[in-house]
């Protein structure tokens, strides 16, 4: 295993029990640095390959996944291993899924759902969660 990623790169979001995710654009250069163990993709078709783990969730842009269940999965997978590995979460811009996703790996994390989008705009980027429909499934996600 590698560890975690260090709390000061970007885009490295530190949930409330100390695990740290980051959230990037795929649409961007890969950021320099340690490479991720898993990345969890959440876009409308399947994306490049990369040499890390990966999990792709169809998710067309300023919408919401395609099934749910898949990315409820995806997203345990990501909270587990975010323990003791790099994780990222990842969709073209890096700001509407990405950030939904985020506020759904917080509320798995323990932050309220009617308090996750707030907690993501503040420690991860203030436009994150782009649409109403994005902010009403964040609201409606059940915790673990």
């Amino acid at each position: 295993m590698s560890g975690g990623w260090e709390p000061a790169a970007p885009g490295v979001l530190t949930l409330p029990s100390g695990r740290r995710v980051r959230g990037r654009g795929r649409g961007a250069p890969l950021l320099e640095g340690p490479v991720p163990d898993l990345g969890v993709y959440l876009l409308g078709r399947r994306p490049e390959p990369v040499p890390w783990e990966e999990r792709w969730v169809r998710w067309p842009d300023f919408r919401l996944p395609g099934d749910p269940a898949e990315l409820r999965s995806a997203l345990l997978e990501a909270w587990e291993r975010s323990a003791d590995e790099r994780v990222e979460l990842a969709c073209h811009g890096g700001t509407g899924r990405t950030g939904t996703a985020l506020a759904c790996l917080a509320v798995l994390d323990g932050v309220p759902p009617a308090e996750a989008v707030t907690f993501v705009r503040a420690h991860y980027r203030p436009r994150a969660v782009e649409t109403p429909g994005q902010r009403r499934f964040v609201a409606g996600f059940a915790p673990r």
